[in-house]
This record gives C-alpha cells, structure tokens and sequence, in this order.
C-alpha cells in the first residue's frame, strides 16, 4: 500500500488532501513546512509526498533537491498555484515525477496516486527480478580458487574499471561479466554482449559501431551499434583475442575518447560505456606475435580475472552436478534425481575438458536417460565419453576404456571432430567441408558432444 506524506503550509490544504486520501483508506502524513517534512522522512518509510513550491522559509524546490539526495526512490509530486507554470517546470527537471496545480481537482489527485502505486509496483517486481537474477548469475562452487574470483569480482564491480577475463571454453567468463554487471551502479543499464568470433569480418565494425543509410550494399538505414546499444551499460566483448586488427584499432579509440563514428559517418558520437572483455587464447603472446595490438591489450587488462578449470575447483564438481541435475529436471517436467556416491566418485575423475558447460550437457542427458531416483555409476560412465587428454596413452588405452561398442563409436567420432576442428582453427565451415558433411549435421555432432 502506497504511504503519503502531504507538505502545505496552509492548514486547509493539508486537512483536505490527507481526508481525500484516509478516505480511499490510504496510510498518511502531514507536515506544515519542509524541516518537518524531512525529519518525518528519517523516522517514517514514505512512498510518495506531496509537496507544495511556494512555502515560507525551505520552499519546495530546495525540500525536493534534499529529497532527491537522500531518498532517491521516494516520488514527489509538485504542488504550485495557477500560473507557476516556470516553477513547476523546474521542478521537473529537478526530478519531481508529476506537478498539481492548485486548487487541487478530486479526480487528478487520485489519478496521481494509482499511477504513483503502479509504478511503485512495478519498481518492486523490477527489483525482484533483479535478485533473481543476480542469483541465476552467481558463481556456484565451495573451492578456494573460486573463492578468489568472486572475492575479485566484488572488489571491481563497484569501480568502472575495465575487466579481462580468460580461462577456457566453458569455464563461465560470460557469467563472471554479468556478475560484475549486476553488481555494479550501471546495473540498471544495458548488458551488451558480443560475440567478437561468431561475426563475419566484413560486418564487424557495422556491428560494433553502427553504420548510416547506404554505408555499404544492404545498408537500408541507420542502425546504432553495439556501443551506443550499451550506452550507460556493460559491453561484454567475447572472444575479443578473434577480432580482426582493424577493428581493434577503433575499439582502442572508442576506449581513449569515449565516441565512436558509425561506419559511412562523419558524427562523433560520445558513449558511456563500462567494457569487459574475455578470451581463451594466449593474448599476451598474440601481442609478441603482432597479431594482437599491444595498446588495446594494455587498454583491456586493468583489472585481470583469471577463471579456473573444472579440474582446478577441488569437489566442485559434486555441488554443481547435483545443481545442474536438479535444473535438468525442473526444466523438463521429469522425476527428481539425485547422484549416488559412486556416480560422484566416477564424475571426479572425469578430467572435464569442457568444463562447467561439459558437466551441464553431461547432467542433462543423465536427467533424460535415467529411470528412477537415484543416478548411478554406470549410468555416468555410459554419457561420460573418453576425452583427447584420458586418451594420451594410445590407441590401446583408448580401446580399453570404452565399455561397449556404442561408447567406442561415440569416443572415435569425438576424437575425430576434435582433430579436425583443431586442424582447421575451429573453422566449422571449413571443417566441415574437409570432412564432406553438411555444416547442419556438424552442428548437431557439436552439441551432442560438448564441443565448441
């Protein structure tokens, strides 16, 4: 229920607006002047005050900028007498959400309350959603090495430092970016991300930066870029070791001045942009090789976030799988399961290759071929397929791990796409036409086996 508070000098005004409001049964206050009102603030959560301009000593526009300062939140709607149109539009600018205009009508008064409750509502369940959020964002795991990373999350996420995150495919750098976003001031704001190897080069800096009506053949109108998307937000730059040495030099110049220039523009276009970036590549060593712009890498790597493997996160591996599990199961309206001992003996000595996003699709498939309460050891073993790292002792190593015939072809087929997306840079294209299999069919194999 919306709690009021009226500020009017004059008692008949105050006697008036606070009967209309008890009237609609309706939690409210009074105050003669603007000292009172902000003492009554210190002791009573209010949710909207109407606040008269013209009062002796603190007039209103003075009370509204204490208000704006201290309770940032509360909603103030302006009282001025006819013909203080000036003042109240001051007022507006000044941060009050509505303006009355003397003498007070029945009918606007009310319509400013439900208004002001419909968006104190909608504030509410905006604020709900952002907790859950934050809490869908959380990184799960008891291990020290993760204990670090949001112990360095929470350090940076308050500053607008830039971030660079590395650690390998899977390991969750997108969702340390969103974690910083969320606890940051800029939480409100857009979450951008990008992913800098998913886009064709040709088509990067249109992405990036936006380009003008006939910029270039397809350019139908005026589209904004990434960085004017995020404007006040968090880019997030996935994959940023795969963008191409063009672009890298107008990123590094949006970072130094803060503008960007749509492609087939001549505007400078200022942007408020916090940017972190990610990789799993050896940046570092792309600048001693000149295929990464030593400035820009300088420019990125303020605050560096390293993101441990699977492998390096202790028993990690038992909570998140029975989170995932659980997840798995909501999701698809199956029976509830849970991992037996053994099964969680045979997951840790699983070296986890894709990681987090491994044991997700592993935990998936589990929940969709498993009968019954419990998930047991062969289970495991029948999802679980040999890696390229358990194979290193051989061929006959290889053989003799797999059960049976079908996990065999599986493991092969693997090892096989593995070799080949390797050998070709994880090119899918070119991959799959090596392999002379269609590019739909690659993408199937791909997520069937965890691979990226």
């Amino acid at each position: 229920m919306t709690r009021i508070l009226v500020v009017d000098d004059e008692q008949a005004i105050r006697d008036s607006l606070t009967g209309i409001l008890a009237r609609q049964k309706l939690p409210v206050w009074s105050a003669e002047n603007g000292p009172a009102a902000l003492s009554l603030l210190e002791r009573e959560p209010i949710d909207l005050m109407f606040l008269d301009i013209k009062m002796p000593g603190m007039d209103g526009l003075e009370v509204l900028e204490k208000v704006r300062a201290k309770h940032p939140d509360l909603m103030v709607v302006m009282i001025s007498a006819h013909g203080s149109f000036e003042t109240g539009g001051e007022a507006t600018r000044k941060g009050a959400w509505d303006c009355l205009e003397k003498p007070l009508d029945l009918d606007r008064v009310l319509t400013a309350v439900k208004r002001a409750g419909e968006h104190l509502d909608l504030r509410r369940e905006n604020r709900e959603l952002r907790k859950r959020l934050a809490k869908s964002v959380e990184l799960k795991g008891e291990s020290e090495t993760l204990r670090v990373v949001r112990e360095l999350v929470q350090r940076v996420a308050p500053t607008d430092a830039r971030v660079l995150v590395t650690g390998e495919n899977g390991t969750g750098k997108e969702l340390v970016a969103r974690m910083i976003h969320e606890m940051s001031a800029r939480s409100g704001k857009p979450f951008i991300d990008v992913n800098c190897a998913a886009m064709p080069a040709e088509l990067i800096e249109s992405e990036l930066f936006g380009h003008e009506e006939g910029a270039f053949t397809g350019a139908k109108g005026r589209r904004a870029g990434r960085f004017e998307q995020a404007d006040g937000g968090t880019l997030f730059l996935d994959e940023i070791g795969d963008l191409p040495l063009p672009a890298q030099a107008k990123v590094l110049r949006a970072l130094e001045q803060g503008v960007v220039r749509r492609v087939g523009g001549d505007q400078n276009i200022p942007v408020d942009v916090r940017v972190i970036a990610a990789t799993n590549r050896d940046i570092a060593g792309m600048v001693q090789e000149k295929t990464f712009r030593e400035d820009l890498f300088y420019r990125l790597n303020v605050f560096p976030i390293h993101v441990p493997p699977l492998r390096e996160r202790g028993d990690d591996h038992a909570l998140l799988g029975a989170h995932f599990l659980v997840e798995a199961c909501r999701r698809n309206n199956l029976e509830s399961k849970r991992l037996s001992q053994a099964a969680l003996e045979r997951l840790r000595r699983h070296p986890w290759p894709g990681n987090v996003r491994e044991l997700k699709n592993v935990m998936e498939r589990l929940a969709i071929l498993v009968d019954g309460p419990e998930v047991g050891e062969e289970d495991v073993s029948r999802v679980l397929l040999p890696t390229v790292a358990a194979r290193a002792g051989g061929a006959q190593d290889f053989i003799t791990q797999c059960r049976t015939y079908e996990e065999f072809r599986d493991a092969s087929e693997k090892a096989f796409l593995t070799a080949k997306l390797k050998a070709n840079d994880f090119n899918i294209s070119r991959t799959a036409d090596e392999i002379e299999m269609p590019r739909s069919g690659l993408y199937k194999r791909l997520d069937k086996y965890g691979l990226k």
